[in-house]
């Protein structure tokens, strides 16, 4: 199983600041927190960054992810998931699936994210938490959507492939509010 953590958005409604770098009420920055539990459920993890985040890069680094650069000039986004899951095939685990995580949600619970790799390698083939009837994240996927993950485009990202396969999506209900809950605004990160 590969863990990847999407972190190569411009987050514009958040301001100047680099979002993924503010601080938690625990003092940890956004992106470490959902990284460490990422990287706690799924060890084999990779995080996508913009190549002038050096500074995220270094963090995850150091938090054990191994960072991909997404160096497409007008990025969709697609684009990321994409390089990740083309830069995950040199490893064997990803032959197990993948789970995509967004790096600015950082309350996601390890076990849920543990949870979500289970039910793919016992056979699941789209994999999608809910909390209170809502759909959340991470998602995770079957390595048969490979090829189709190496191929999405534009902004709609890996939800055309949930949209393609209804059947093939199993909902897993968990006591995770954390699954809904992203950090788009500096509302958002004191909220």
């Amino acid at each position: 199983m590969v863990g990847i953590l999407l972190a190569a958005g411009f987050s514009r409604r958040f301001g100047a600041e680099n979002k993924l770098l503010q601080p938690l009420s625990d003092g940890r920055p956004i992106a470490l927190a959902a990284a460490t539990h990422l990287i706690q459920a799924i060890p084999l993890s990779i995080a996508v960054i913009r190549p002038d985040n050096e500074a995220l890069a270094a963090l995850l680094s150091h938090a054990g992810l191994r960072v991909v650069f997404c160096t497409e000039q007008d990025q969709e986004m697609a684009d990321s998931l994409v390089m990740a899951i083309r830069y995950s095939a040199r490893f064997e685990e990803a032959n197990d699936g993948f789970v995509i995580a967004l790096a600015d949600m950082p309350y996601i619970q390890t076990s849920t994210i543990s949870k979500v790799a289970t039910k793919l390698g016992n056979g699941a083939s789209i994999v999608i938490p809910t909390y209170n009837d809502q759909r959340g994240h991470p998602v995770g996927f079957a390595s048969r959507f490979r090829r189709e993950l190496e191929h999405l485009h534009g902004d709609e990202g890996a939800r055309s492939i949930i949209k393609r396969y209804p059947d093939e999506v199993h909902l897993l209900p968990c006591d995770d509010a954390g699954i809904l809950a992203d950090i788009d605004t500096k509302a958002d990160l004191r909220g």
